[in-house]
């Protein structure tokens, strides 16, 4: 992996140095070619895509928001379930990288996967993420209401109406953010994210030091054998897959990135690569510093009784800080997911073209920035008066498991399929286009259909029932004859020879 990486890197030089551009040869569609509709180009630098790969993750707001849940599903095993979904996240990170090296496309899987599988699985791919972001609006809202408010008023930070007030203005300031432009989105990202790492590091070594721990540290919270069957493995798998979910922005972003085809990839993997340490050393920090008790009664922000754990008083309150950056960074990111694939399904036609309207001035897509804005605001302001905070966020983070699952498993199964005749050329080819990805693959599929007979009516009713109006716009797109739902020919269903060569002599 440590050679195939220092190889990624190197093409990305190449290609940075040569000033690989976004052409009519990346398998787009025509007002890609012909700059109808195009966002900004060349916006952002490997180092800045990392950091967008960073901050969808969103390190310290997972841990906080998540911690809890998956300490409930699994006890002391949270760090077999990262260690090992995270070993299938990476088979994913690769399928998107190589994707990515065939079309430059701001749809990423919804284009992908059309063009190696079938257009409605690619449709399936795109609608997954965008109803998965739409409900992590809420679920990322909510901890930016409270949270921020718990810094000034533990009274503020349980009162719905003041959180409610408060997230919807917080949500609108990072609309306006992003409709900006991504040059104004990734600067802040990098100030932000750069911050948060700093502080979890700072925090991470501050647990390595403490004296006081609530548990041993045991080897047995690694081991598979700690989830006590396949029914607790998959249950925390799934929560996993939440925590890894959001480094793909960089895919979103390749039509505005410095090297479109390579320089996303990269970022990609280094940006999990990141979070992975950083959410095993939480979560085998969080077995050791806190008791279960203490886990449940926070279950909103187990980061904050964590800091106060290990750092009493004023100190340990900065972690706060980091979770707040790490939610304002990722509903950023989220947005930037969620409006990219909406611009390319509007621009493909295959819902509203409105959608695809960028800005005259900032290049970005802000009518459907707009759109996300309205919907996520209704929904945020509607959810914050069912349910208890700890139900909401349980039932939002299972639900978006299950969607994260489709387009992941079908991004892991497009790239095996259009890179079939490469496979076998050499041995990395193989591993790393062929085998790693489709066993990430099959452990979505595995995962996915082993989690839903734990799972209530409410999570299975949002996380299935969302996927499922996806075929409404199907149906509706299809029958007006979009070119998106014409099969690809056969001859672009695999990657040739022709098409490495010509991406080589780009790079």
């Amino acid at each position: 992996m440590v050679n195939e990486a220092y190889n990624q890197l190197k093409l990305w030089r190449n290609s940075h140095e040569k000033g690989e551009k976004l052409d009519s040869n990346d398998g787009g569609s025509a007002s890609i070619r012909s700059g109808e509709g195009k966002l900004k180009t060349g916006a952002l630098s490997l180092f800045e895509s990392a950091v967008m790969g960073v901050a969808g993750v969103a390190p310290a707001y997972s841990i906080a928001a998540t911690t809890a849940a998956l300490y409930g599903a699994v006890a002391f095993g949270g760090p077999a379930a990262l260690l090992y979904c995270g070993i299938a996240m990476f088979g994913i990170v690769w399928a998107f990288n190589y994707l990515g090296r065939v079309e430059a496309n701001s749809g990423a899987s919804y284009s992908w996967v059309r063009r190696a599988l079938h257009p409605v699985l690619g449709y399936i791919a795109g609608w997954a993420l965008v109803v998965s972001a739409l409900i992590f609006m809420v679920a990322g809202s909510f901890p930016a209401g409270s949270v921020t408010l718990g810094l000034f008023s533990s009274s503020l930070a349980n009162n719905v109406t003041a959180v409610t007030i408060f997230g919807s203005v917080f949500f609108a300031l990072m609309v306006l953010a992003v409709i900006v432009g991504v040059t104004v989105t990734a600067t802040v990202q990098v100030i932000m994210s750069t911050i948060e790492l700093a502080l979890l590091v700072l925090f991470a070594v501050l647990m390595l030091l403490h004296g006081h721990d609530a548990h041993t540290f045991s080897w047995h919270w690694l081991s598979p054998t700690v989830f006590g069957g396949s029914t607790g493995f998959f249950a925390g798998a799934l929560l996993a897959a939440f925590y890894y979910w959001g480094w793909d922005v960089t895919a979103n972003l390749n039509e505005e990135t410095k090297g479109a085809k390579v320089t996303p990839g990269i970022g990609g993997i280094i940006g999990v690569l990141v979070v992975f340490a950083l959410f095993e050393v939480f979560t085998i920090g969080t077995n050791m510093v806190l008791t279960s008790k203490q886990i449940s009664n926070n279950a909103g922000d187990v980061l904050d009784i964590l800091g106060q754990t290990v750092w009493h008083g004023f100190g340990g309150r900065l972690i706060v800080v980091a979770v707040v950056l790490s939610t304002v960074a990722t509903l950023e990111t989220t947005i930037i997911q969620v409006t990219r694939t909406l611009f390319a399904m509007g621009r493909d036609g295959t819902l509203p073209k409105v959608l695809g309207t960028v800005h005259p001035k900032y290049k970005t897509p802000a009518v459907a920035t707009i759109v996300v804005a309205v919907i996520s605001l209704g929904l945020f302001i509607g959810s914050n008066y069912i349910g208890s905070l700890s139900t909401i966020m349980t039932d939002a983070i299972s639900a978006i498991g299950l969607q994260i699952a489709v387009y992941y498993a079908l991004a892991g199964f497009a790239v095996v399929v259009l890179y079939r005749k490469q496979l076998f050329k050499s041995i990395g080819n193989f591993i790393f286009m062929g085998l790693w990805p489709l066993v990430g693959a099959v452990f979505m599929v595995a995962m996915f259909i082993k989690s839903i007979p734990g799972l209530n009516g409410t999570t299975l009713g949002v996380g299935l029932g969302a996927l499922a109006i996806g075929f409404i716009p199907i149906a509706i797109y299809w029958a007006k004859g979009r070119d998106y739902f014409k099969m690809a020919p056969a001859h672009e269903r695999f990657v040739s020879d022709e098409e490495l060569a010509l991406a080589s002599a780009e790079a």
